[in-house]
C-alpha cells in the first residue's frame, strides 16, 4: 500500500494526501477515484499532455518512462527532468510513499 501526497500550483488548493492506496493503478485513475482535477483530454491513453505532473519523491515506485511518453513530455508545458504523464505512472508491486506536484491546470483552459 502506497501514501501518495498530491500538491498544486495551482492557488488556493490545499495538498492533499491519500493513504492505503493499492498498487496497479496509475496517479490519474488514483486521482480521479478521489474527486481530484486532473485533465486528460484523451481519456488516458498517452496521447496529449493534460494529466502531466512532477514526481517529487518515489519515483522508484512508479512503471518507468516509455519513449512514446517521453515524445509527449517534451510537448508539455513546462517539462522537467521529473516529469511524468499521470496515465502512464502505474504503482508498481510494494509500497512506499509518493509526493507528486500538479501544474496549474488553468493553462489549459481553451485547449
Amino acid at each position: 500500500m502506497y501514501t501518495i501526497k498530491l500538491n498544486f500550483e495551482q492557488k488556493g488548493l490545499e495538498p492533499v494526501t491519500l493513504t492505503n492506496v493499492e498498487e496497479g493503478q496509475t496517479l490519474l485513475e488514483i486521482a480521479l477515484k478521489n474527486n481530484i482535477e486532473l485533465h486528460h483530454n484523451c481519456g488516458g491513453v498517452c496521447a496529449c499532455t493534460t494529466c502531466h505532473l512532477y514526481i517529487e519523491k518515489g519515483m522508484e515506485f512508479i512503471d518507468e518512462i516509455t519513449d512514446r511518453e517521453e515524445d509527449f513530455i517534451d510537448r508539455a508545458v513546462s517539462p522537467k527532468l521529473n516529469s511524468r504523464l499521470g496515465c502512464q505512472s502505474l504503482l508498481l508491486e510494494g509500497s512506499g510513499e509518493i509526493e507528486v506536484t500538479i501544474p496549474d491546470q488553468t493553462q489549459f483552459l481553451g485547449e
